[in-house]
């Protein structure tokens, strides 16, 4: 279960990664601006400042994900035929980074239900990794 949750938790960082760079990055162009649904470009340019905040929120929460699943990964860098093994750190960061990122996807969907496949694309891998870290602790 604790490779299944390091596997979750590693693509839900890859996602927010991606998350990132399109809000701060790419914010003003057509793709991205059709998947946050930015109907102009006035809205798009007053927008841009907050995006770009906001993208470095997604790039922070991947990035504690990460040191959380290589924490535990090297706990587990024993040599061949060894498990990977529980790291505090590591489960620490990866509750924290996943946790954060369940966290805003249930804000966000308790905010705009119109929004309902962003936040369950954004929760899910988190939630999945939540969920097999316990089951793997026990």
């Amino acid at each position: 279960m604790l490779i299944v949750s390091l596997v979750a938790a590693s693509l839900a960082a890859l996602l927010h990664l991606y998350i990132f760079v399109m809000e701060s990055f790419l914010w003003t162009t057509p793709r991205v601006r059709a998947t946050f649904g930015i109907t102009d470009d006035v809205q798009a340019e007053h927008t841009k400042p907050l995006a770009y905040n906001q993208g470095f929120y997604n790039l922070f929460l991947a990035i504690v994900t990460i040191v959380g699943v290589v924490l535990i990964a090297a706990g587990g860098a024993g040599g061949a035929g060894s498990a990977f093994e529980a790291s505090p750190s590591g489960n620490a960061l990866l509750v924290a980074g996943t946790g954060s990122m369940l966290a805003a996807a249930l804000v966000l969907l308790l905010s705009d239900r119109t929004k309902t496949r962003a936040a369950v694309t954004q929760g899910f891998l988190p939630l999945v990794a939540l969920v097999t870290l316990l089951m793997s602790s026990y």
